[in-house]
């Protein structure tokens, strides 16, 4: 699995494997997770509770995730949806291309017609609105 990147002012770098994981589990949450929740959603990786804290503090301080305190605890959300995370790593690919229009053809080709459909249908909205 690749792994996640954003664009943020301060911090360039690709997640590490854990930060994708405690990421994946952030956005698979119903809601915001305590440290200890979250040892409890990861124990099949049998993580000590400092190391859980310590990639919430630090996806917390490179911009991928908000806390609030709840009582002694902390409580972390993502600070975006996976939705949203992944439209901003296309239009960041896509604003990198030396040739936008043949990236977008590549992307288009790669397509399956389902994809394909429920972009012609998106598209068609935003003909419709603008």
């Amino acid at each position: 699995m690749r792994r996640p990147r954003r664009k943020d002012p301060g911090n360039d770098r690709p997640l590490g494997p854990l930060e994708s994981a405690v990421m994946n589990a952030l956005w698979e949450a119903p809601g915001p997770l305590t440290v200890r929740q979250m040892v409890d959603v990861m124990a099949d990786r049998d993580l000590a509770y400092t190391t859980v804290m310590t990639v919430l503090d630090n996806l917390h301080r490179k911009g991928w995730a908000e806390r609030d305190l709840a009582g002694r605890a902390y409580r972390y959300r993502p600070k975006a949806s996976r939705e949203e995370h992944v439209g901003q790593l296309m239009a960041e690919a896509l604003s990198s291309a030396a040739d936008q229009h043949a990236a977008l053809a590549r992307f288009v080709d790669a397509m399956t017609p389902q994809e394909a459909a429920a972009l012609r249908e998106l598209l068609d909205q935003r003909g419709e609105a603008g």
